[in-house]
């Protein structure tokens, strides 16, 4: 951590991007928080790390670790190859989790003491740095469980150095913390829809969904006598939604989840992407392994897996396709079955024409191709939350406090929309399994499923039982639920940090 921390105050006066990737110049701290302009510019610097985590590999991480869908091919996280001295992916995301703290505190205290912000503008600028300092800590909380916690600004080196060395924080208490400074500041700012803001820039909508979220983790992680307050927390939040986003039925599920569709009314947070030939761009690589490729695929033709698909184009560089497993495609949403959603989700077929290669495993579906593709530059947005996935956690909590009628409710406003009939309720039990397989259906592809099952504890087994990789289902630990610290970090940390779960199987 000691190294991040060094160098951010130099990357901060080197780069302020938009989220439309325009540059604009600061050249030294003293020009901080002087205008709005400015206070924006140090607050656009915030989403850079967030766009560094999100690549095909992290989907390798977050998806194909899981039991809905798997990949295989070189990259040796999607096998979990991984220990403290091997930390993988697990180093990027460190990295720039912690970037990104850094970048969020320094803007949150420079706005807190900005004059020439109007208390309205304040507010909604905090809200912004705040949602994203809180979004760092979920998902290093997700990827690392308990890490280091600080809202300090690294202002000297004797505070960088006392940060440096920070131990693990329990995770619940990081939420907490973050929970409650979303709380503070979430009223504060317009109740808007995020495609509703300017750039599609994050506010209270992305707040209240992160405020359910990791609540829903503590209720999951924390004492046991708490586990009711924390799912009434994540109710209290997620419902103010509803005003906010209306009734799911007004969304269409393919125009609002298909990943090219950018800043969809349902999204509640993308990763903003863009390419032009010759211009500025920002892209990814998730498109070049998600669409349909063999050893017999002529690209020069736009010829696919034996089908055409002009859209695609002829440039286009692609490499091992991720694909559903058959307990996804074949259990949870057949191809013969009534669910609106395969068609998005998986590709059997194109315009009526059979793929060569698909046998008893899909491609993944348009949802994730990307028009026109050049080489692996994938322009599109990556779904990260949508208003769909406030409604299953408002259904995991209401069944979580045995209010099955309510539970039921927005369970059924999902599946409504999938064109599935209404839930009839039998056990809690088969209730709980419903909205999480509901989960898998709704949400699948979009950086989520990993993190689901860790946090209900069934991780391990689900994977073993699902995954149709056999060098993931051979190489996976228990310890693995986690990934580890970097042992490079531990080290700087002055052995403050540690890796005891990864010690335990002698890694």
């Amino acid at each position: 951590m000691k190294k991040i921390l060094s160098i951010v105050s130099i990357a901060l006066l080197l780069m302020a991007c938009s989220l439309k990737e325009d540059t604009s110049s600061i050249s030294t701290p003293g020009n901080f928080f002087r205008s709005k302009a400015e206070c924006q510019a140090v607050v656009n610097g915030c989403y850079i790390p967030v766009k560094n985590i999100y690549t095909q590999t992290y989907y390798t991480i977050t998806e194909c670790q899981s039991d809905i869908a798997f990949i295989n091919y070189g990259t040796l996280d999607c096998r979990l190859d991984v220990s403290p001295t091997l930390p993988r992916y697990g180093s990027t995301v460190w990295t720039n989790g912690y970037l990104g703290v850094q970048r969020c505190n320094f803007a949150i205290q420079g706005i807190e003491k900005a004059e020439c912000l109007s208390n309205s503008e304040k507010a909604e600028m905090l809200c912004e740095a705040k949602v994203l300092r809180a979004f760092f800590y979920y998902t290093l909380t997700c990827m690392f469980g308990d890490v280091p916690f600080y809202f300090d600004d690294v202002s000297d080196f004797s505070v960088m150095d006392r940060i440096a060395t920070l131990p693990r924080m329990s995770a619940v208490q990081t939420r907490t913390a973050c929970i409650e400074d979303l709380l503070e500041i979430a009223p504060l700012a317009p109740q808007t829809r995020t495609s509703d803001n300017t750039d599609a820039r994050l506010g209270a909508s992305a707040a209240w969904l992160l405020i359910g979220k990791m609540a829903l983790w503590n209720a999951a992680k924390d004492d046991p006598s708490k586990t009711e307050e924390w799912y009434r927390t994540a109710i209290s939040a997620l419902e103010k939604l509803e005003p906010i986003y209306g009734s799911l039925a007004d969304y269409d599920y393919s125009y609002n989840v298909t990943f090219r569709n950018k800043n969809t009314p349902e999204s509640i947070m993308e990763i903003q992407h863009a390419y032009s030939r010759g211009g500025i761009s920002y892209v990814s690589n998730l498109a070049a392994y998600m669409e349909p490729n063999s050893a017999s695929t002529t690209i020069s033709q736009a010829v696919f897996d034996g089908v055409s698909i002009p859209e695609l184009g002829v440039d286009c560089d692609l490499h091992t396709s991720a694909r559903p497993t058959k307990y996804f495609s074949q259990g949870l949403q057949p191809r013969r079955g009534r669910d609106l959603r395969k068609a998005d989700n998986m590709a059997w077929e194109y315009n009526g024409q059979e793929f060569s290669s698909v046998n008893s495993n899909p491609w993944p579906g348009p949802k994730f191709w990307c028009p026109d593709m050049v080489k692996s530059n994938d322009g599109n947005n990556y779904k990260v939350f949508r208003y769909a996935d406030a409604l299953l956690m408002l259904s995991e909590s209401w069944c979580a406090l045995g209010d099955t009628d309510k539970s039921i409710a927005y369970l059924n406003m999902v599946r409504s929309r999938a064109g599935l009939g209404e839930y009839t309720f039998r056990t809690q039990s088969r209730l709980v399994d419903e909205i999480r397989n509901e989960r898998a259906r709704e949400l699948f592809g979009e950086f989520q499923r990993k993190f689901d099952l860790v946090r209900w504890g069934i991780w391990y087994d689900a994977v073993q039982d699902n995954t149709d990789s056999e060098n993931l289902r051979e190489n996976m630990l228990p310890c693995h639920e986690y990934y580890p610290i970097p042992e490079t970090e531990v080290v700087n940390s002055k052995n403050n940090l540690d890796n005891k779960e990864y010690n335990k199987y002698g890694l």
